[in-house]
């Protein structure tokens, strides 16, 4: 009795909903789950805005979006979290463990939140600032949803479980069917869809794009920048060298209408290489500068083709547009990316393994979106095990899955998206077998591979 009364008083205590957010993707998938009911009734639902970006002070935020305005009207107020804790920077700060009670009470004087019960809804919960407004209210509830394909991927952090275990779900479109997230298994957190058809609505509420596109004309192929330079990923020579592959594969595959959309945040200089390789061959690029979603160009040009690296927007166009897909880069930078836990590393093997390759003109013009079946038998081994190569420690459960996909499935194909140094390390199929694991730091064994290349080397 004294537990149904504990509970009865605990529902009667008003519900504030805080819906942390920092793009306009994001904001339209919590948009989407609150059309499609999946949050629970709440006497106040607040939107709060963070600004990740380096110089956040002279850098537009998700507030000058366009399209923010339609959006934000499935909130009752929006607050912005920079300010919140200014001068410091949401992407690095955190309380000290002994000032949360007085950060608490300033942020529930301050948001006007008295003693109602809050509930927290938050992308990127290892990383500030998600981590860092759940520590502020420890005894909120959680939920996190996936801005993104990095939800497939395991937890880049092993959590503290007091805030793993406050976490009730994660929230994620389908975009790839058949395919459930990794994230916070380890704390047995549920996956939950937000549906298709109401994302679908919400984004059709977006500006489409800029004047600039005003003279494309129908079904031009759309190439996706991602800005992999500010990620270290690439060097911007290297992301100019890219955007000129879109634009060759493109042209290649027949295509003489192009339009490039680039990342937000990326320098103009960065598709001018792309506009003079266009022009050298006789086609049309035209450069989509109205920060828009990619999903919006969709549904307003219909392209013939989307092409990109590792670009979420890949499997939206696939998936959820049912438009033709290529990718291109991703061999690359899959071989490059370091360390192996970088997270980057699951979109990378998603979109490598799912999509067509851009230089394929057969695999492209055949390809189709495959099935939750088939998604399940062709990718949820191989992120498993890369999952678990990932992040031994936290997927520490998966090792038997792992071991068995290694062992059926390695073969000239799926290398790429593993190193034989972590194999070995982990002592899993594909490493050298203990015995001979002293071969890599031999002196001896180097001098002969040596010898041998030497050897090997053409006369004259």
């Amino acid at each position: 009795m004294a537990t149904q009364n504990a509970l009865t008083a605990t529902r009667d205590i008003p519900c504030t909903q805080i819906f942390l957010a920092s793009t306009l993707y994001g904001m339209a998938t919590l948009a989407a789950g609150i059309d499609a009911g999946g949050f629970p009734p709440a006497g106040r639902r607040i939107l709060l805005t963070s600004n990740h970006a380096l110089t956040a002070e002279v850098s537009p935020g998700l507030a000058g979006m366009p399209g923010f305005a339609a959006l934000s009207t499935r909130f009752d107020e929006v607050l912005d979290w920079n300010a919140a804790i200014a001068p410091q920077h949401p992407s690095v700060w955190a309380p000290r463990p002994e000032d949360v009670p007085l950060w608490e009470r300033q942020l529930r004087a301050v948001w006007a939140l008295g003693e109602d019960r809050v509930e927290i809804i938050v992308e990127s919960i290892q990383v500030p600032p998600a981590r860092t407004l759940c520590a502020l209210f420890p005894g909120a509830a959680v939920d996190v949803y996936a801005d993104g394909l990095m939800s497939y991927g395991p937890t880049r952090f092993r959590l503290d479980p007091q805030l793993g275990m406050r976490v009730r779900r994660v929230l994620h479109l389908d975009l790839v069917p058949g395919l459930e997230p990794l994230l916070l298994t380890e704390f047995g957190v549920r996956p939950e869809l937000v549906p298709t058809p109401e994302f679908l609505k919400v984004l059709a509420e977006l500006p489409s794009y800029g004047p600039e596109l005003d003279g494309v004309g129908e079904a031009p192929a759309l190439l996706l920048g991602q800005y992999l330079s500010a990620l270290e990923l690439l060097s911007p020579q290297e992301e100019e060298e890219l955007h000129v592959e879109m634009v060759r594969g493109a042209h290649a595959l027949g295509h003489h209408e192009l339009v490039f959309k680039p990342h937000p945040s990326a320098p103009a200089a960065y598709s001018r290489r792309a506009e003079a390789e266009a022009e050298r061959l006789g086609a049309r690029l035209t450069v989509a500068a109205t920060p828009v979603l990619a999903e919006t160009l969709y549904q307003r040009l219909r392209p013939a083709l989307v092409v990109g690296c590792f670009s979420t927007g890949l499997l939206t166009a696939a998936t959820l547009y049912g438009l033709p897909v290529a990718r291109t880069g991703t061999e690359a930078v899959l071989a490059r990316l370091a360390p192996y836990q970088n997270s980057n590393r699951i979109p990378l093997t998603i979109v490598d393994a799912a999509l067509p390759a851009l230089a394929d003109a057969g695999a492209v013009a055949g390809w189709t979106a495959p099935g939750p079946e088939e998604n399940r038998d062709r990718l949820t081994g191989l992120l498993t095990a890369v999952g678990f190569t990932m992040q031994p420690q936290i997927l520490a459960p998966r090792r038997s899955e792992a071991e068995r996909y290694l062992a059926a499935h390695l073969d000239d194909r799926t290398w790429r998206y593993f190193k034989r140094r972590r194999l070995t390390t982990l002592g899993l199929p594909g490493g050298i077998p203990a015995q001979l694991s002293f071969l890599p730091n031999s002196r001896v064994v180097r001098r002969v591979v040596r010898r041998l290349k030497r050897l090997r080397r053409p006369i004259g």
